[in-house]
């Protein structure tokens, strides 16, 4: 889980950081719309994880999850490196900056990478937080699982570090292709590790998720907020392991923010 981790994250974090300098020089995007489509991009890295846990935790388990996220995120890095190897991907350089007269990508162009960019949220969508879940779940003890999650940590932001600094050196000062080659080798280094490793995991049916369950209260809430009570006797309550009480109890709810004694 923790050569996962290193190798996915130096990829995925190396990008994202360079993407705004990628758009710049090779897409030849104004520096407020690339500034503006990279937020997004980060942004969105940022909340689709949330979504893959959702549906990790209720209806697929993480190791199909994270086995699938790192195959998207092989496909991402095949055509982000196609972008950069192939100049009929890209607008042609841009010879004269200062007078704005650069040559923008057309649509396809901008289709490629926009679907690079997609597949790259999808793929970290289901591997970031999977990914630690699934490690933890190898372990029986918390005490392992404790070690776990710091070699996790530290492995993590080894990621963001070479990610940060080796990347997006051999991205932009080297050659963009062979930066994103380089990406492209860590992502199906990862996917080969996890498949070597897969039929050794646990994996634990899925529990279902807790965001399910709140949504079912909201609905309920607010299905039955104009619901009149009065008259119908005493109100029952759920108040734990199966027990009820009604209204006229000590036990029933308070109406204030703490129990009244």
């Amino acid at each position: 889980m923790e050569g996962n981790m290193l190798f996915l994250g130096l990829a995925i974090n190396g990008t994202t950081s360079n993407l705004l300098v990628y758009l710049l020089k090779q897409y030849n995007v104004e520096s407020i719309d690339a500034a503006q489509i990279a937020n997004i991009v980060r942004g969105s890295l940022n909340l689709v994880p949330v979504a893959g846990a959702v549906v990790s935790d209720s209806y697929f388990g993480c190791c199909p999850v994270v086995l699938a996220g790192t195959a998207v995120t092989v496909l991402s890095f095949v055509l982000f490196t196609l972008s950069a190897a192939l100049p009929s991907l890209r607008p042609p350089p841009c010879t004269s900056p200062a007078t704005g007269t650069c040559e923008r990508a057309t649509p396809g162009q901008f289709a490629v990478l926009y679907a690079a960019v997609c597949l790259l949220a999808i793929g970290t969508g289901g591997t970031r937080f999977n990914v630690a879940t699934m490690g933890a779940d190898q372990f029986g003890r918390a005490r392992e699982q404790d070690t776990f999650f710091n070699w996790y940590f530290v492995f993590l932001y080894a990621s963001f570090m070479i990610g940060d600094t080796a990347v997006v050196y051999l991205q932009d000062g080297v050659s963009w292709s062979i930066g994103f080659g380089v990406c492209l080798a860590t992502a199906a280094a990862s996917l080969a590790l996890l498949l070597l490793g897969a039929r050794y995991y646990k994996m634990p049916a899925p529990k279902g998720s807790p965001y399910t369950e709140l949504a079912r209260v909201v609905v309920a809430a607010v299905r039955k907020a104009r619901v009149n009570i009065g008259g119908l006797g005493p109100v029952q309550y759920y108040v734990g392991d199966g027990a009820v009480t009604d209204s006229n109890s000590d036990e029933s709810p308070s109406k204030r923010l703490r129990q009244v004694i």
